[in-house]
């Protein structure tokens, strides 16, 4: 129980913020100078901790970005959105939720992550298994919201076509790191929702 004054809670969110820290310094890093130029042992020195420690909760070097990189706070947000909603709606909603949630340097730091995940080619790669739980997860949430099955083609084929949108659009945003990911993402699943393709 992660109680305000329990120890084991205590040690845990001692734990939560060691975790953060330590990607957060990665991801500035590897931004800065490079995935492969970047040493695991610059990664600790900047977040003032050993190598050890820092494989303790980042068994590789790719973990350190694509850790988290589906944030299980939008499944939850998904959860709690009113029973009207349209699937589409709920999911919408839930991410941007989630992002306003937020704040200015979380945002940056979200966005370097997942340009790091979609332009480096071993993070790419490393990030498919988590990528593949996160529409597994997308697909059991939508089919529970539905009362379908997670099996149930049409539940599987809107899911696809939500996380094909989003894939889209981060590929763009890779290409113009410019631009401002959130509402490029509100706006293609609104457009996705209206059956609008041009």
């Amino acid at each position: 129980m992660a109680g305000g004054g329990a120890p084991g809670g205590l040690r845990e969110r001692k734990k939560a913020r060691t975790k953060a820290a330590i990607q957060q310094h990665a991801i500035r890093l590897f931004r800065a100078q490079g995935f492969a130029a970047t040493t695991v042992e610059q990664v600790a020195e900047a977040a003032e901790v050993s190598p050890s420690t820092v494989f303790r909760y980042f068994p590789t070097k790719e973990d350190l970005v694509t850790t988290d990189l589906v944030d299980p706070v939008v499944f939850a947000a998904f959860e709690a959105q009113p029973a009207e909603l349209s699937l589409l709606g709920a999911w919408r909603n839930a991410m941007m939720e989630s992002f306003a949630r937020l704040s200015d340097s979380e945002v940056d730091a979200e966005r370097g992550r997942g340009l790091l995940a979609l332009s480096v080619p071993e993070l790419w790669a490393a990030s498919l298994p988590n990528i593949t739980r996160g529409i597994d997860t997308m697909t059991e949430l939508s089919a529970r919201r539905l009362g379908r099955e997670p099996t149930d083609p049409a539940v599987r084929q809107t899911v696809g076509a939500i996380v094909g949108v989003l894939l889209v659009v981060a590929l763009d945003w890779v290409k113009n790191p410019n631009l401002d990911i959130v509402p490029l993402i509100d706006e293609a699943l609104l457009r996705l929702e209206s059956g609008t393709t041009v």
